[in-house]
């Protein structure tokens, strides 16, 4: 069916609007990531979307549309940890680079992807580069105990102009949410998972469910995967789409983490990576407790 058709279902409004089949949104979101529509039924798309709100099936076509056209990087020896980071550091220094480098270091391979979707905003690439892991610049195989970077446009270059969408229009579209739940790799994985606004939590749960995924969902830092250092959020574990509550929320923000500096500039945040790694400052316990989360779940992908 033709984009136009689909636009009709879906862009009703909040009320008036249709959800599509998985099927249908595998269709349409296929169309989408070939090019095979104009730049106006694009922006028609996303903003019909933003308006509904994707329903779990929705969700579960586009990231069946998404995996379909996905260049997957090799299996690994081990299952492979994938941590999107497509938001950075606003207010607190972006932290993803040290839940990887500590992943690594339970011997676990890690992909951290994403591209700038915030022009003012630090980046773990940034951080990364900085502590001398730069992007990847052709799919292969992440070793165990490595941490590998890929841009967006390296997994799939029209998924990159989709999330540039927002540039143009200012909002979020479907492609925000695929990058956040997408599997790169042809072997098993863990996916991190977050979510800023609770009312995300129930749509990505059941869409790691109906996928069958192995994953880890919980309240992020700023839009990023890793946890928050000041807090106790709840998290979900996912084996193969079953899940279980690994962590129950708790109330209160610590006002202090020891060591963890008040500037998110590149330098300053690699720095404290660095001394979190050789042991100088104490892991936050909140990260501790995601890497151990992380890696038991990778012990049963």
């Amino acid at each position: 069916m033709g984009i136009s058709q689909y636009i009709k279902e879906i862009g009703r409004g909040a009320r008036g609007a249709k959800p599509l089949t998985r099927e249908q949104a595998t269709d349409l979101f296929g169309q989408v990531l070939d090019g095979a529509v104009t730049d106006l039924e694009i922006g028609g798309f996303c903003l019909a979307m933003r308006i509904k709100g994707e329903t779990p099936e929705e969700m579960a076509g586009f990231l069946d549309a998404t995996h379909a056209r996905l260049n997957r990087l090799p299996a690994a020896d081990r299952p492979l940890v994938v941590l999107p980071s497509y938001n950075g550091a606003r207010k607190l220094p972006v932290l993803t680079p040290l839940l990887a480098l500590l992943l690594a270091r339970e011997g676990l391979p890690v992909l951290v992807h994403g591209s700038a979707t915030e022009t003012s905003r630090v980046l773990a690439s940034n951080v990364l580069e900085a502590l001398g892991m730069p992007m990847l610049a052709a799919i292969r195989q992440i070793s165990s105990g490595e941490v590998g970077f890929a841009p967006t446009e390296l997994l799939n270059p029209a998924l990159k102009r989709l999330l540039d969408v927002r540039r143009v229009v200012g909002l979020r579209n479907p492609g925000h949410s695929v990058v956040k739940l997408m599997q790169p790799t042809t072997g098993p994985c863990v996916v991190v998972a977050s979510y800023t606004h609770p009312e995300y939590a129930r749509t990505m749960g059941e869409t790691l469910e109906l996928m069958g995924m192995t994953a880890l969902l919980s309240r992020g830092l700023e839009g990023e995967v890793v946890s928050d250092p000041r807090r106790t959020a709840q998290i979900d574990g996912f084996v193969r789409g079953v899940r279980s509550e690994l962590q129950a929320q708790a109330g209160g923000t610590s006002s202090e983490v020891p060591g963890l500096p008040k500037e998110i500039d590149v330098a300053t945040t690699a720095d404290y990576t660095r001394r979190v790694l050789n042991g100088e400052l104490p892991v936050p316990e909140a990260i501790a407790t995601q890497v151990r989360h992380i890696t038991q779940l990778a012990a049963h992908a």
